[in-house]
């Protein structure tokens, strides 16, 4: 009887007794920051920096250090004294407190305000008016920046702010009550404020 046997022929591309260097560590590295990258692109979508600073703001810092507003990343103060500006690119600029201060007023003053800086400031008055009353609004017209006003789901009336100044009406069309703030055109309507929101804004 005859016994066949079968064996398996290596590769010739296998050769024995060869290393094969692995850069562990740079691998080792590079998924490290891949992983810190994931984490802080997650912790950013669950809960996102509110930046402090508005675009009026950074059109303000940029015409005192003359950079382009957008490359104005954020502003801080160190020991009471010395103003901070971190640029968007990298890099940060000291300024004396008093100084940016002033700066920051005379700028102010001679800077005119673009309809979206006006936008966000008539909101903000009017978030803080609607707070005071237990009020809320519906959607806001940015055009004409009107809107209406609800309580308990029942309309209360209408509101914006014109040339004139704020107004209110409690019927779609009629005559506008014309007031200097949010607050006081409100109230004009006849509603009461809240006592614990009323508190609340009178404290701060």
């Amino acid at each position: 009887m005859t016994q066949s046997v079968y064996t398996q022929q290596t590769p010739s591309s296998f050769k024995l007794n060869t290393l094969t260097t692995v850069p562990f560590k740079d691998e080792q590295a590079l998924a490290q920051a891949e992983l810190y990258s994931h984490i802080e692109s997650q912790a950013e979508v669950v809960a996102p920096t509110q930046d402090p600073l508005t675009s009026r703001d950074r059109r303000i810092i940029g015409e005192i250090i003359q950079v382009k507003p957008e490359s104005v990343r954020t502003i801080w103060i160190e020991g009471g004294i010395t103003v901070w500006v971190q640029l968007v690119g990298g890099g940060r600029l000291p300024f004396d407190r008093d100084w940016f201060a002033t700066r920051v007023a005379q700028v102010k003053a001679t800077l005119p305000e673009t309809p979206r800086e006006r936008n966000e400031r008539l909101s903000d008055e009017l978030e803080e008016a609607c707070t005071v009353f237990g009020l809320y609004h519906g959607e806001i017209n940015w055009l004409s920046f009107s809107t209406k006003l609800f309580q308990d789901g029942h309309l209360v009336g209408f509101v914006g702010c014109n040339q004139e100044g704020w107004y209110a009406r409690p019927r779609q069309y009629g005559l506008n009550r014309v007031a200097p703030s949010a607050e006081q055109v409100i109230a004009s309507l006849g509603v009461r404020a809240t006592v614990a929101a009323y508190t609340i804004s009178r404290k701060i």
